[in-house]
């Protein structure tokens, strides 16, 4: 049996194939550019946020099919120091 963090590892890494496939498809200027063990940081115009927000949200909580939800927060900001929670959107 896995490790509870080989696999969370492996649910990023596939989040990550997945959602830079997404981001492609869409034509998305936003840019994953590290990741920090179950965080992604990415790139994104600020005109941007709302879409790929949405769309990061629904790559990352959609993963894999679990018993129990996923969950993902995400923050912006213009720096890691500064970021601040992104809501959900009201759909």
């Amino acid at each position: 049996m896995a490790s509870n963090r080989s696999f969370r590892l492996t649910l990023i890494k596939m989040a990550m194939v997945r959602l830079a496939s997404r981001l492609g498809n869409t034509g998305s200027r936003a840019r994953m550019t590290l990741q920090v063990h179950d965080e992604l940081v990415l790139e994104v115009p600020q005109h941007d946020v709302p879409a790929a927000g949405a769309l990061v949200r629904e790559v990352m909580e959609g993963v894999h099919p679990l018993a129990v939800p996923l969950t993902a927060d995400l923050r912006v900001g213009p720096n890691w120091l500064e970021t601040k929670d992104l809501p959900r959107s009201k759909d």
